[in-house]
């Protein structure tokens, strides 16, 4: 039976991402042990550590920081599941 594209599709964005949503999304990465650190840095970046010995991240622009969250949000779903609903 085929799969229904639109039902696995991601959601379309209505309005452009804002800082706040990029914070709120690493905070609550980070609270959950996703992140090992994340952090504002200068002119709007944020610094993000996924590993203790990993290289960090510098997220440059709230589109692009989405963008990687999704991608780390999706990776999450894939080794779990069951939480992805």
């Amino acid at each position: 039976m085929p799969s229904n594209e639109a039902e696995n599709a991601p959601p379309v964005r209505t309005h452009p991402a804002t800082p706040a949503e990029v914070d709120s999304w690493l905070t609550v990465l980070h609270q959950r042990g996703r992140l090992r650190h994340a952090q504002s840095g200068p002119d709007g970046t944020w610094i993000v550590h996924r590993e203790q010995h990993g290289r960090p991240w510098t997220l440059h622009h709230p589109v692009f920081a989405m963008d990687w969250i999704e991608e780390l949000v999706r990776e999450i779903q894939q080794q779990n599941p069951e939480t992805s609903r």
